[in-house]
């Protein structure tokens, strides 16, 4: 049997793969850095699926679509739960 005829396994690694806590951290500061209210902008990114809201500024608007939006609003609710948790 030649090695031709054997199922070879293949593993893309994934670099570069963000968080969601790091991407709305990072866009958070793009958002302040062009003098936006970051907690507006995001809202109405979340909540519509427009990407107008979040601007290219360091690549904001790309990064924040490398997730969907329910992954993203997943992370929010997780992390207020917990720190209320915590209270």
């Amino acid at each position: 049997m030649s090695s031709m005829d054997n199922t070879m396994k293949f593993n893309v690694k994934a670099e570069g793969v963000e968080s969601s806590q790091d991407i709305l951290l990072s866009v958070y500061e793009a958002l302040l850095e062009k003098e936006y209210n970051p907690i507006n902008q995001i809202v109405g990114y979340l909540l519509s699926g427009d990407p107008a809201y979040i601007p290219r500024h360091n690549n904001a608007r790309s990064l924040i679509r490398k997730k969907e939006r329910d992954e993203l609003i997943e992370e929010l609710v997780r992390f207020y739960l917990n720190h209320k948790k915590q209270q």
